[in-house]
């Protein structure tokens, strides 16, 4: 078992106030700005929940796919994923929509699209966001 953590410090109200964001296990992220407008409407040098959703589930999703290649013999040279995440206010987060693009010598489109929906089942992000947002996929070679 591992525990990861994360902290925020927040003042004012939901629309007028701010926050930052750090991460605590590795301390790669300090003080990162975080508001309502950041997250609702233009980013403006600041983050949002959605951001940071979107980044555990690109890296944790290039994780899986990058087993599932190696498990298959076909070992990724390369990985380029990436995830929106769509955030609807009043509503929530609705979708994360993951773009991959593989560099791996030896795969064939079968094996592309079964390696990338196994990694999409498997990613414990995914997983994690599976009952209530709907998650997209779109897998190519590089």
């Amino acid at each position: 078992m591992t525990d990861r953590t994360a902290s925020t410090v927040w003042t004012g109200t939901l629309f007028e106030g701010s926050g930052n964001v750090t991460f605590g296990s590795s301390g790669l992220v300090r003080d990162a700005a975080v508001s309502w407008p950041a997250r609702a409407e233009a980013p403006d040098g600041k983050t949002s929940p959605e951001e940071l959703i979107a980044a555990a589930h690109s890296s944790c999703y290039s994780m899986a796919l990058s087993k599932q290649l190696a498990d298959r013999g076909t070992p990724a040279e390369k990985l380029e994923t990436s995830v929106t995440v769509t955030f609807v206010p009043g509503t929530g987060i609705t979708r994360s929509a993951i773009t991959v693009r593989v560099a791996a010598p030896g795969l064939d489109d079968a094996g592309l699209a079964e390696t990338t929906t196994a990694a999409k089942e498997g990613c414990p992000v995914s997983q994690a966001l599976a009952d209530s947002v709907e998650i997209t996929l779109d897998a190519a070679f590089a």
